[in-house]
């Protein structure tokens, strides 16, 4: 029988991608398992929550169209998973499947990564959620309006990587 995803993310250091790419490569075998992939979210371990988010990942670049088969329940149930390798990888998935979602999806994904934006303190977080929401502001000035008061904020983070990357984003929008 084959081992389960669960006991494959599980263990090691939190840092490191353990069976990870080996779990990625099991579902792009079989896409039925993504499944049981994303059933790995609900795990009371946080390092097998990373790391589904880090397969989610590169199966959503690889296949963004198998990741629409869960995406009500990542803007519902994972949207509400208070973690913050979660949270910056939903904005890199509704980012990569972007051109898939319904309008009520979109705009579901939109409400969470503003949230994310606006509630957050992971740099991770803040820095995904700002780049993600930026070039969706190209086409959207109600968008735009409301990120330049947090990039304007997020510009004065303590953290280089943070205020580096809002500073950033406010020049190319005066640039």
């Amino acid at each position: 029988m084959a081992e389960d995803f669960e006991t494959m993310l599980s263990g090691g250091h939190s840092n490191s991608l353990g069976r990870t790419v080996e779990v990625v490569d099991l579902v792009l075998a079989d896409r039925s398992r993504m499944a049981d992939l994303y059933q790995c979210y609900f795990s009371e371990d946080e390092v097998v929550r990373l790391r589904v988010s880090s397969a989610m990942k590169r199966l959503t670049i690889a296949h963004p169209d198998w990741t629409m088969d869960f995406m009500d329940g990542l803007l519902s149930e994972i949207a509400a998973i208070d973690q913050a390798s979660t949270q910056w990888t939903l904005a890199i998935l509704f980012d990569e499947t972007r051109h898939l979602l319904s309008a009520a999806q979109h705009d579901r994904a939109l409400e969470i990564i503003k949230h994310n934006l606006e509630h957050h303190d992971d740099w991770i977080v803040l820095n995904t959620s700002l780049k993600v929401l930026f070039e969706w502001a190209a086409d959207d000035d109600d968008l735009l309006a409301w990120l330049k008061p947090q990039m304007q904020r997020l510009s004065k983070d303590k953290r280089k990587s943070v205020s580096g990357r809002a500073s950033k984003l406010l020049a190319e929008l005066d640039g």
